[in-house]
């Protein structure tokens, strides 16, 4: 039997989740350092399933199969496509820089950052008797939930099998709950007991929207059961596809629906999104990269791999529906996002208005749209995490998320400023940086088809480029305020989580390449499964 290199991809996060959670708990440094070296060491299996995977080979590769739960139908069953390995890429590259970034977030008293620029409350002796005694890990849960997560997104993206699945799908939402409850934003205005209620409210609001998404889809995934006798994708996709599974249109309408509905919550559509800016908004920097840069995405993912490959006529008959709703959130949240006096909610609300560009492109069902939409998943994740991590620094720093408190801050702190403006600038999808050819290839997919529709869409570059360059005008310029005169500029950690990312940024914006070879072949198979061919241009007969 050769290496299960898909298992062993999201078994090594979760074996550095349980390593570092069992660390003593004065060892607090150690146990970053064990989670650094985990996540980096499943960085490296990630590249080895980049370079293993071949785009013109089979469609579903490296895969494995094991009997698991026979009476029932369930396997475990693995196997990627093109799509699933530059997410999984994503994943794995994020997340040390996740770790390096929140390197001092789960510490028992605020980041030195912190103290050095409020005078904040150093540990106190009943804290470090505690730290001593080993009643209180809180640095070591946090690294470990991290690596949790990043193992159940991994095998979501690896997971061939629907009720394997379904499984990590909702289970991925526990050691959310915590990081989103239990460790979150410092910089409060009002005082810590009002932060610890919005948290816990934060977290309570998360858990239940993703909880009744899921359990909507439970009874899809069992009707699905019902209907085709298993869960294996494969086996139910090539069913449908040689016409041995013959499904009612109504039976199929309905369990499209369940699937659809669990994952435009994760995604998050309009008006299925209120959890998400309330979320972002409590997490700490890097936790609020984790939701929207990574198991976000296992929302949009999900789309393209199950609903539109098991339900093909369904989705073409929801397309006009989803298509409204898509353009609603690309609209809605940027005009919310101009209006935000709070910088998380402000890049809250603009991944709201980036997700509707990418579940846009998947259902214009033309392969421009879903080769962007995938793209865009990629490229949105960079650069989400780039200005979210970066936002973070400042918040650490002046200790406040209001936009009003800040001004003059390139005076002081002129490379924190100038990463800042390439991650906005990345956000509005400067031409050049990532974000553009992917909004493009979106754009001009969803035209061929929905011509309408995409050209309201275009409104929202328009709206990006006013909520990006007002948040960094009335941060960044104009005269420094004095509680920023004396902010420190980026640290040598901080640079190392930062440049990387400004570099992929640029490189993917001028060299795309790389991750569309990956994508279009996989693609490619999702056109052939909803039988839709990109419409043909419209050329005047010579006279």
């Amino acid at each position: 039997m050769s290496f299960p290199l898909l298992t062993a991809t999201a078994a090594l996060p979760a074996i550095g989740a349980i390593a570092t959670a069992a660390v003593p708990a004065a060892k607090r440094t150690a146990a970053k350092w064990l989670a650094l070296l985990f996540s980096l060491a499943t960085l490296v299996l990630a590249i080895v399933v980049l370079v293993r995977f071949d785009p013109d080979g089979d469609r579903y590769q490296l895969t494995e199969s094991h009997a698991w739960i026979a009476d029932f139908g369930v396997r475990y069953e693995l196997g990627v496509d093109g799509i699933a390995v530059a997410l999984i890429a994503l994943t794995a590259l994020l997340i040390p820089f996740i770790v390096l970034a929140g390197w001092h977030d789960a510490d028992p008293s605020p980041s030195p950052q912190l103290r050095s620029s409020r005078g904040g409350p150093k540990e106190t002796g009943t804290e470090l008797s505690s730290i001593a005694e080993g009643r209180w890990r809180p640095t070591q849960g946090f690294f470990a939930l991290i690596l949790a997560v990043e193992a159940m997104v991994i095998l979501s993206f690896e997971a061939t099998d629907v009720f394997l699945f379904y499984i990590f799908f909702e289970a991925m939402l526990i050691p959310m709950y915590f990081l989103i409850g239990g460790f979150g934003d410092r910089a409060h205005e009002h005082g810590e007991e009002t932060a610890a209620r919005q948290r816990s409210y934060a977290a309570v609001k998360f858990l239940l929207y993703n909880l009744a998404g899921g359990l909507i889809m439970l009874a899809a995934v069992i009707g699905l059961y019902v209907v085709a006798g298993n869960f294996s994708l494969t086996e139910i996709a090539e069913a449908r596809a040689n016409g041995s599974l013959d499904m009612a249109t109504g039976t199929e309408r309905w369990l499209f629906l369940g699937f659809f509905f669990a994952f435009a919550v994760k995604a998050p559509l309009w008006p299925l999104h209120t959890w998400l800016p309330n979320a972002m908004q409590e997490s700490t920097a890097p936790v609020a990269v984790l939701i929207t840069a990574v198991v976000d995405k296992v929302g949009t993912f999900a789309m393209l791999r199950f609903c539109l490959q098991l339900f093909p006529e369904a989705s073409k008959w929801a397309t006009p529906v989803i298509l409204v709703l898509a353009l609603i959130s690309i609209i809605y949240g940027a005009l919310l996002a101009v209006g935000q006096r709070d910088i998380k909610r402000l890049i809250a609300y603009a991944s709201i208005s980036h997700f509707g560009f990418i579940i846009m492109g998947i259902f214009a069902m033309t392969s421009q749209g879903q080769s962007g939409a995938t793209l865009y998943m990629v490229n949105h994740g960079i650069s989400t995490a780039a200005l979210m991590l970066v936002a973070g620094f400042l918040i650490s720093r002046r200790g406040s998320r209001l936009i009003a408190d800040y001004g003059g801050v390139q005076k002081v702190a002129p490379v924190l400023a100038g990463t800042f403006l390439i991650g906005g600038l990345a956000t509005l999808s400067l031409p050049g940086l990532a974000p553009f050819v992917s909004e493009f290839l979106v754009l001009v997919g969803t035209f061929t088809r929905y011509p309408v529709i995409g050209i309201i869409a275009t409104f929202g570059i328009v709206l990006a480029a006013l909520y990006t360059l007002v948040l960094y005008q009335r941060t960044m310029t104009g005269p420094v305020k004095p509680e920023v005169a004396e902010m420190p500029d980026l640290r040598v950690r901080e640079i190392a989580v930062v440049a990387p990312l400004v570099v992929l940024l640029i490189f993917l914006g001028v060299y795309p390449k790389p991750v569309t070879d990956v994508v279009n072949p996989a693609v490619e198979h999702t056109m052939s499964d909803v039988q839709k061919k990109d419409p043909q241009p419209e050329v005047e007969a010579a006279k």
